[in-house]
């Protein structure tokens, strides 16, 4: 039987432990399909899950993450609408075709095996085809999956952005640089925060964002937002800090808006936790947890971008090599990224 490179989580003490290992090649059933994996983008939470902080299910030995695009090789007998060929990329949580999240049981690359390897027999229920003439390569198809789901999520997911809203992102991280891009596409007005100035010229220059702030030299950085809003504050945050920036976030966001809780990147100490609930009456505001998205909502995206003819940020790309592996994982943990740090196999 042929076999494949995949590589495997032996312990979760760091994505060090992250291991090249021979498999065989899956067999697929009459209702899967095999794809042979062209790009890996990788997230944040595939460093939590290595590192053994993620607070989800997460089996052992898992092969990690959970974005990928392909081509298609081989075709269950059951299944229609698919070609050899097809270029496709799964949806985060196969089982999660529409609606919200039910549980935290069938993601890729925590409770089930991911991506990270040559071949996957994915259901077919699980892709979506993107034509080649979409001009999106395989890394910028596979950094749609949960980055781009996630801030397609934000936007959409509840009271769908309309143009004239105000968008706030904390950080340069992928998400936010993609939601960025999602939401100027969409006529939104645009803030963004980080702690480097270099980074919020090269953003502000490179992606077309409105305003920015350096949370550094403006700790109150909820002010300034206000002051740049007139007052109003805005319509929906990116909040990618958690408990440590929720109060700064409430304190700016607009009566009725909605802060969208997406990362936990600056835990407060219990002793320093805001009162949320308070909070967030005071406002009348909205505080979503986000958990990707469904394949719905991940269609909803994959058109939008299509029609907008948008490209999807892709910083730096990687090999499929032990040693790429590695220097792929320490780039993003280095942080200095702006948008998405990928894998590429030839």
């Amino acid at each position: 039987m042929s076999k494949q490179i995949v590589f495997r989580l032996q312990s979760r003490t760091g994505y060090q432990s992250i291991k090249q290992v021979e498999e065989a090649i899956p067999t697929i059933d009459k209702h899967e399909v095999l794809v042979k994996i062209r790009a890996v983008s990788l997230n944040y939470r595939d460093v939590v899950v290595a590192n053994g902080g993620y607070p989800f299910p997460v089996k052992d030995q898992v092969v990690p993450c959970s974005d990928s695009a392909g081509e298609v090789i081989e075709i269950g007998s059951s299944v229609e609408g698919f070609a050899k060929g097809d270029r496709v990329i799964a949806v985060f949580d196969p089982t999660n075709l529409f609606g919200p999240q039910k549980d935290w049981h069938h993601g890729h690359g925590g409770p089930v095996d991911g991506v990270l390897r040559e071949y996957v027999a994915f259901p077919s229920s699980a892709l979506i085809k993107i034509s080649g003439a979409s001009g999106l390569n395989f890394s910028q198809m596979a950094a749609l999956v949960c980055t781009g789901v996630t801030a397609w999520n934000v936007l959409y997911g509840n009271q769908p952005l309309k143009p004239g809203h105000t968008v706030l992102f904390q950080g340069t991280g992928g998400v936010s640089i993609t939601g960025l891009i999602l939401a100027k596409a969409a006529g939104a007005t645009t803030i963004i925060t980080s702690s480097s100035d270099e980074k919020l010229e090269l953003v502000q220059k490179k992606y077309g964002a409105d305003h920015t702030v350096n949370y550094k030299k403006t700790p109150d950085w909820a002010s300034e937002v206000n002051k740049i809003t007139e007052g109003h504050g805005v319509d929906y945050i990116f909040e990618n800090g958690g408990s440590g920036t929720i109060k700064q976030s409430i304190d700016c966001i607009a009566m009725g808006g909605i802060i969208s809780v997406v990362g936990f990147l600056s835990a407060a100490k219990q002793e320093d936790m805001p009162d949320v609930a308070g909070l967030a009456l005071s406002k009348g505001a909205v505080v979503r947890g986000i958990t990707v998205g469904s394949k719905q909502l991940l269609e909803e995206l994959v058109r939008f971008v299509l029609k907008k003819k948008l490209s999807v940020p892709v910083e730096k790309e990687f090999g499929f090599s032990a040693k790429d592996v590695q220097a792929a994982f320490d780039y993003l943990v280095g942080g200095s990224h702006i948008g998405k740090v990928c894998i590429v196999m030839e």
